[in-house]
């Protein structure tokens, strides 16, 4: 299996001092972490409460640790993907990689900030297929940093048929 194409011909250089591109990765998504917290919080209690959500939708507390470990495991895992830039190219997998951490923001953005569950089904669909390639193109540089992208494709599967059945009872 190969990683999909990215525009590295002739590249043999490294993209820049390890510790430095961890910093980066830690701290973008600590960001996007901590973004989408600020934007969810104030609807929390006042508009999403008052959403029509199925029975089986978890407590309000659970949220907070669940991302919180799952932006942990992202972060490791990228740089995972980072430190072994050596052994395989990067691009991708941490293109992919930003990408779907931008789909992550949106989602808030448009779920909560915005109060629009139709948008935020639509951002995470995007974003499930996304987590997706990234899951799979960091499979390709290390399993390790595959497998810490699992549970994080679980959850957001998880929360795509919580927000799907959010827009079907007219939210």
């Amino acid at each position: 299996m190969s990683s999909l194409t990215c525009n590295s011909v002739g590249s043999t250089t490294k993209p820049g001092p390890g510790l430095t591109g961890v910093a980066v990765i830690v701290s973008a998504t600590a960001l996007v972490g901590v973004l989408g917290g600020l934007i969810t919080a104030p609807a929390v209690d006042s508009w999403y409460r008052e959403l029509s959500k199925p029975s089986w939708t978890p407590p309000d507390w659970v949220f907070g640790p669940v991302w919180a470990a799952l932006y942990a495991m992202m972060a490791i895992a990228a740089s995972i993907v980072w430190v072994e830039r050596n052994s395989d190219d990067v691009c991708c997998p941490l293109s992919a990689f930003g990408v779907q951490l931008g789909l992550n923001l949106a989602w808030s953005v448009c779920f909560f900030g915005l109060h629009s569950p139709l948008l935020g089904f639509l951002d995470i669909c995007l974003l499930w297929v996304m987590v997706a390639v990234t899951m799979a193109e960091f499979f390709l540089v290390s399993r390790v940093a595959g497998l810490l992208m699992v549970p994080y494709w679980l959850w957001v599967t998880f929360a795509a048929a919580l927000n799907a059945t959010i827009v079907i009872h007219g939210g």
